[in-house]
């Protein structure tokens, strides 16, 4: 099937190609091998993990680090694993809509493997059972999470493609919902990159030197009940993964040297123009 590689679905369509491929060659050379070892080290990184991106590359590509004189934490290699593991399981439910099921298990594999959780009594891969605040916000108490959560999914699965307005607004409610004990930063960053594929449009990484503008964005919803900072923040986000990708995804000529710089204006002029 011929591709428009110029339009957002068309390379979006053809990175999930990429994303397959690679990944059922076991290929960590190319695009899948870099998204992964760049979401698993920057959305940990958020959450305050001791990793850096070249822990997080060896140990992807390796299995093992050398730490050298640095302390590392046992909790934030099992966290990373636990990451590349929820990567695996994105690609093999794209065919699927959104649904509780995904979500737990997306945080079953992030935290399967955390020893500091299971001594702390966390439920894994389950809705968390004492309740838990972010900053000054009041999140779902526990006995209300799967009623909020179904009903969140419900209003959202009522479309069947969405925009990146309707899926940054799906992520700051359920990041107020806060349905787990802990990983619900990087089980939604996680569910936003899943539902950008699956309708066709551009993904994005929340970049750990970017969090802070993050954190206004979501802030910045809960003082207003208005998303779009956060629907602007993301988009910019847009922009840089797609820079990053570009040259792994597309293919290779010299027409592509003269039409990579005009690609990258036209995404950005159709986004204003929304």
């Amino acid at each position: 099937m011929h591709l428009d590689i110029k339009s957002e679905e068309g390379f979006a369509e053809l990175l999930v190609e990429r994303f397959q491929t690679e990944f059922s060659k076991r290929d960590r050379s190319g695009i899948y091998g870099l998204t992964q070892r760049a979401m698993t080290y920057n959305s940990n990184r958020i959450e305050g993990s001791t990793l850096t991106e070249e822990h997080t590359a060896s140990l992807f590509e390796t299995g093992i680090i050398s730490p050298g004189d640095e302390i590392v934490r046992t909790k934030d290699l099992e966290e990373a694993n636990g990451h590349f593991a929820m990567f695996n399981y994105l690609l093999k439910t794209l065919d699927r809509p959104l649904s509780e099921e995904i979500i737990k298990k997306f945080h079953y594999l992030l935290k399967y493997g955390v020893f500091e959780d299971m001594l702390n009594g966390y439920p894994i891969g389950e809705y968390k059972n004492r309740r838990n605040i972010v900053g000054n916000i009041n999140t779902a108490l526990p006995e209300n999470v799967e009623k909020e959560m179904q009903a969140l999914l419900q209003e959202y699965n009522v479309i069947k493609r969405h925009t990146i307005e309707e899926i940054a607004l799906f992520h700051v409610k359920y990041e107020t919902i806060h349905p787990f004990q802990d990983g619900n930063g990087r089980t939604g960053r996680m569910i936003a990159f899943r539902e950008c594929l699956v309708s066709r449009i551009m993904p994005f990484i929340v970049q750990d030197k970017n969090k802070n503008q993050y954190y206004v964005a979501l802030n910045h919803y809960h003082s207003s009940g208005q998303p779009d900072e956060l629907i602007d923040f993301f988009m910019l986000e847009q922009d840089s993964y797609f820079s990053l990708a570009m040259d792994m995804v597309l293919p290779f000529s010299q027409k592509r040297i003269e039409d990579r710089i005009g690609e990258q204006l036209e995404i950005l002029n159709r986004k204003k123009k929304n």
